[in-house]
């Protein structure tokens, strides 16, 4: 099956960050967008997923103990889902996600930067999917580390990748910087949404290096419009 990557040089990262587009912190690393991005409207996009044609066999929880009411949903090159926003603050240790601030830590994700390194959720927006089980598995469905996700909230359109695997049963999660860019209270412990954010995720799409959302933003923004064009 052919995938859609998209590579961003580093002087093409350079030039962004002259330019002021992909801004940097004090300590060098690079900060959490805002939403929206690209002209790809939230309405357009939401237009398209209105109704579900439902891929998953049975239904997600949001959080552990719920009922599940939450289906994964297919359209044409892309699937999706509505449900909460919690967050994830795994991966590198930063002043914002570590043991301290987060009390279900983990110093890891399921997928890694081009270094090797854990991805970094306090800078990094990234979407969680559930581990493969026999509700659903997102790689059978061309969703891999690294694909491409239009995140919906409050007609704000930000684009992220596939970062990290959670629970089998549980779905609705992205990561601090997702959050924080969407308006959304980043706090791991206490911040995130009860509902109302719309994933929707593109088949067969790759950004490389997954760390580059600079990269994420350019093959999203093309990948959405090609998603209301034929759907």
């Amino acid at each position: 099956m052919r995938i859609r990557t998209l590579t961003l040089a580093a002087a093409s990262v350079a030039a962004l960050l002259a330019a002021g587009l992909f801004p940097a912190s004090a300590s060098g690393t690079s900060r959490p967008p805002s939403a929206r991005e690209g002209s790809v409207s939230a309405a357009d996009l939401l237009a398209k997923v209105t109704s579900c044609s439902q891929i998953s066999h049975g239904k997600y929880r949001t959080d552990e103990g719920t009922s599940a009411t939450v289906p994964v949903c297919g359209r044409h090159g892309a699937v999706f889902w509505t449900a909460d926003m919690d967050i994830d603050c795994d991966g590198q240790r930063t002043d914002e996600c570590n043991e301290d601030t987060d009390p279900w830590f983990q110093p890891d994700t399921a997928f890694h930067q081009s270094d090797g390194l854990p991805l970094r959720s306090e800078t990094l927006p990234y979407v969680v999917v559930p581990r493969i089980s026999d509700i659903w598995d997102h790689s059978a469905a061309g969703i891999e580390g690294g694909s491409v996700v239009a995140v919906i909230h409050d007609d704000q359109v930000l684009y992220a990748v596939v970062g990290d695997t959670g629970p089998q049963e549980v779905i609705g999660e992205a990561s601090y910087a997702a959050a924080e860019a969407l308006g959304i209270d980043p706090d791991p412990a206490t911040g995130g949404t009860a509902s109302g954010v719309t994933y929707i995720l593109f088949e067969d799409s790759r950004v490389s290096p997954i760390e580059s959302h600079s990269a994420a933003v350019s093959l999203g923004e093309r990948l959405a419009r090609e998603f209301i064009r034929d759907n």
